[in-house]
């Protein structure tokens, strides 16, 4: 027997929810799914264009819903690709709680379709929707963590 949360993420995961791909709103139900969507930005790149450039002061995450972005930092030998995020994954999320300069560079390795949601968007989501915006925080707030358990376990490593 079906687990409730498998159940619901499987509910999520239906084709009629162009969203329920992104990781980050595994715990949304299809209603506060379709409740976010109006705040989600639909963009495309083209293979090779830049998404942002280090530097540059964050003010969204973005979800890839098709297609692989390069996570770049240069290094003393060139370019070093930090990460490929694909499908699902999500990148930026420090863009949604300080509002500080950028320390990488994405860039479409392909051409990709990205979803992004602006800090502005999560601050009206938690005036207006506060229990989807708990769940999406929360969701944040764990995969940050993952993300510094495995530098602690790893000090050298570079995680994204």
């Amino acid at each position: 027997m079906l687990s409730f949360p498998t159940l619901l993420r499987r509910w999520n995961q239906r084709s009629d929810q162009p969203y329920s791909i992104i990781k980050l709103f595994s715990t949304l139900s299809s209603r506060e799914l379709k409740n976010i969507a109006p705040m989600l930005h639909d963009r495309s790149y083209v293979e090779g264009e830049v998404v942002f450039d280090e530097g540059e002061v964050g003010q969204a995450i973005y979800f890839v819903l098709d297609g692989t972005v390069s996570l770049r930092r240069p290094l003393a030998d060139g370019q070093g690709i930090l990460a490929r995020m694909e499908k699902g994954d999500s990148f930026g999320a420090l863009a949604l709680l300080v509002d500080e300069p950028r320390v990488i560079q994405a860039v479409a390795q392909t051409n990709c379709q990205l979803a992004v949601f602006f800090r502005s968007d999560l601050h009206r989501l938690m005036d207006t929707r506060a229990p989807a915006a708990f769940k999406i925080s929360l969701e944040m707030a764990r995969h940050l963590a993952q993300i510094l358990r495995r530098v602690a376990i790893n000090p050298g490593s570079v995680e994204i």
